[in-house]
């Protein structure tokens, strides 16, 4: 096998991205357009978390079970999850119905199914 040479790699790289504007052109995990118009409703945000201990461990111990299912998409692992007096607000893009129950039901556990609220949203890939 055959090494390029660094600098014909970074030739090549620079086309790519002077061609598309990124190489990540069809990759679009940008939810800003989501989060400004949460802003613009008054909705609850990730500023309106708890800071007292039990609200944090709640948020603590959801996003744990979370991160440690790897087969939920990026989108999954990082949705909102905010705490406020116990009660918890999910919040996000998640790319199946699946990924979303099963976030709901691991907050559900951790906070009580009737202290979590599941907004999170269905986003299927493009």
């Amino acid at each position: 096998m055959r090494k390029i040479p660094l600098l014909v790699a970074s030739a090549l790289a620079a086309v790519a991205l002077s061609t598309s504007g990124s190489v990540f052109a069809d990759t679009d995990a940008d939810n800003s357009k989501m989060n400004k118009q949460e802003q613009m409703n008054g909705s609850q945000d990730a500023d309106q978390q708890g800071e007292n201990a039990a609200d944090l461990q709640i948020t603590k111990d959801i996003r744990t079970a979370v991160m440690k299912n790897k087969s939920l998409s990026m989108y999954a692992h990082n949705v909102k999850i905010i705490t406020r007096d116990g009660m918890v607000t999910l919040k996000g893009p998640v790319r199946t119905e699946k990924e979303k129950k099963f976030i709901g039901r691991a907050a559900a556990k951790v906070a009580g199914k009737s202290k979590v609220t599941n907004e999170l949203e269905v986003t299927p890939s493009k």
